[in-house]
């Protein structure tokens, strides 16, 4: 079996660049052999003649997998967006507990405002409203 020829080769390196950058010409952009050879314009057998690029694009694969730059792209933009959801949540719940306690600290000091006019009525005495002082100190 003969070698491919160099343009055959230069084909296929310029096809794999360009897949593994993210920026395909021909195809969808998969890091598959089939888009690999689609992509440099050559049949599959060229491509499998083309010993030295298969052993590189064998060797990009075991240490990057198949995903393409844009789905590792992807892949990290949504790990972000998840933390920072986590994030939100957390201080959504944290904001929540807050507001429903001081809601119930608003409550319990509204029963004993009206508790203590009660008693201070009962006794006779005035409650005298603070807003008309407010105003004349602001």
């Amino acid at each position: 079996m003969s070698e491919a020829s160099p343009a055959a080769v230069q084909a296929l390196r310029d096809a794999m660049t360009r897949l593994m950058e993210g920026r395909p010409k021909a195809t969808d952009g998969k890091m598959t052999k089939e888009n690999l050879y689609r992509e440099a314009g050559v049949s599959r057998a060229t491509m499998n003649r083309a010993t030295v690029v298969m052993a590189e694009w064998d060797a990009y694969l075991d240490q990057h997998g198949r995903r393409t730059v844009g789905e590792s792209r992807r892949d990290a933009e949504i790990t972000e967006l998840q933390r920072k959801l986590k994030a939100k949540t957390q201080e959504c719940t944290q904001l929540q507990q807050k507001l429903e306690a001081a809601a119930t600290v608003i409550g319990a000091l509204h029963h004993d405002n009206e508790a203590m006019r009660e008693h201070i009525a009962s006794r006779g005495g005035t409650v005298v409203s603070l807003d008309s002082r407010r105003g004349a100190t602001d």
